[in-house]
């Protein structure tokens, strides 16, 4: 059996695996306050969970990069999605501060491998006009499983309980991993792809001596040092923190500020993910048109990461606006602008490194922006319980105009001179 234009179905399938991971991770935010008052918890103390998180998501990121590199795309990616999964369905059993904890720990530890795996099987499926495209769909993954959780998990929870929520959205990772071991082989080993596209393609990613990772030893220090792989840590350390306070937070400033119940949150706070889901789709596509049109790569990469970048102050007067639609319209700006950024800086790694390296430079970059997360999750409580979210609204508006000029200073376009050359 033959699969026309199977890129595209594997690009759908990372698309699915990116809302899995969103939609278990986002679960938490939709039912904090249940939970908190069952647990006893503060806000304070649901930071602590939610750092807990980042604390393994940061360990595991820049771990999981190298994990997929050495298992491959296929496998990496396999273990990941279950072990995540796993680790969702837990939440169900969780009995207090310190058991929840522990779930979110464990889901920290599963849920990173999703991206470099997924930046891996685009670098070995799409040439590299068609890359940012590429990452922008499975980001928009994203956006899906951010906008489904609160109307899915609000619904299980109002009529089966929370923890009914968690068992069910984790067990939805297994039923995405038995059509992934059937689909997924790279190009030149996948018995789907039709042979007059495979001729197209080979030519247009890397070659199969790379895309056979396993064959292949990653100096990871070398990789950690590389002036390409610090700057990208640095631009998720700023900016990274900024989708994870709308995840996690929006739905707490919506109760607490705008005096919004468990079915009003269900009801409205998604509204800012299908503005991300748009952007992440439209971002990658705008990069790869202008390189159509005859713009170098990296400057129609980083042109797309400034247009992200200018939209982001809008969100500062969020906490100002008179009424909770005009809040949710301003945090749109978020994510929106996020997302123009992430589906063009996620795919500078497989512009600045060879395909054997993709993983492991993908995962430290995300290991920046889940210490980053990290951090910020211990700052966010704090301010908000002592403070008001408004501080934390202003640090969102300006993380990503920082952090475009740490890009254009450290990445100049002769960076990207082993970068192949764009046909169309």
């Amino acid at each position: 059996m033959r699969i026309p234009q199977l890129r595209w179905v594997i690009a759908a399938m990372l698309f699915l695996a990116t809302a899995l991971n969103y939609l278990d991770r986002g679960s938490i935010s939709i039912v904090s306050k249940t939970i908190r008052g069952e647990f006893h918890m503060t806000e304070q103390d649901y930071s602590y969970v939610l750092t807990v998180f980042m604390f393994a998501y940061a360990i595991m990121y820049a771990g999981s990069g190298y994990v997929v590199d050495r298992l491959g795309t296929r496998h990496g990616f396999a273990l990941f999605i279950a072990f995540w999964s796993i680790a969702a369905m837990l939440h169900g059993w969780a009995q207090g501060l310190w058991s929840l904890a522990a779930c979110r720990f464990l889901l920290g530890l599963g849920e990173p491998g999703n991206w470099p795996a997924a930046a891996k099987a685009v670098n070995e499926w799409f040439p590299a006009n068609e890359r940012a495209l590429g990452v922008g769909i499975f980001n928009a993954g994203s956006s899906l499983g951010s906008l489904l959780a609160p109307p899915v998990v609000a619904y299980l929870a109002l009529w089966y309980g929370w923890r009914f929520a968690f068992v069910f959205t984790g067990m939805l990772g297994f039923v995405w991993l038995v059509a992934w071991l059937f689909l997924y082989q790279p190009p030149h080993k996948s018995k789907l792809l039709r042979p007059s596209e495979y001729a197209w393609l080979k030519d247009k990613v890397s070659p199969p001596a790379e895309t056979h990772t396993v064959k292949h030893h990653v100096d990871w220090v070398k990789v950690i040092t590389n002036r390409d792989c610090y700057t990208l840590i640095l631009a998720r350390f700023f900016t990274d923190p900024v989708i994870y306070f709308v995840i996690f937070w929006l739905p707490e400033y919506l109760g607490k500020e705008r005096g919004f119940n468990l079915a009003q949150v269900g009801r409205y706070s998604w509204v800012p993910f299908l503005f991300g889901g748009i952007g992440y789709v439209l971002g990658g596509w705008i990069s790869g048109r202008l390189m159509r049109a005859g713009w170098p790569l990296p400057k129609a990469r980083k042109r797309v990461m400034l247009i992200g970048a200018a939209l982001m102050p809008v969100a500062i007067f969020a906490p100002y606006v008179p009424t909770a639609a005009m809040a949710i319209g301003a945090t749109c700006f978020l994510t929106f602008g996020h997302a123009f950024w992430t589906s063009n800086l996620q795919t500078l790694p497989t512009d600045l490194f060879p395909g054997h390296e993709v993983g492991t430079a993908t995962g430290f970059s995300g290991m920046g922006g889940a210490i980053g997360g990290m951090i910020s999750q211990l700052g966010t409580g704090y301010i908000v319980a002592h403070f008001s979210y408004s501080p934390i609204f202003l640090l969102a508006g300006l993380m990503h105009p920082l952090s475009i000029a740490i890009v254009y200073a450290m990445l100049p376009d002769s960076r990207f001179q082993r970068t192949p050359a764009v046909t169309a």
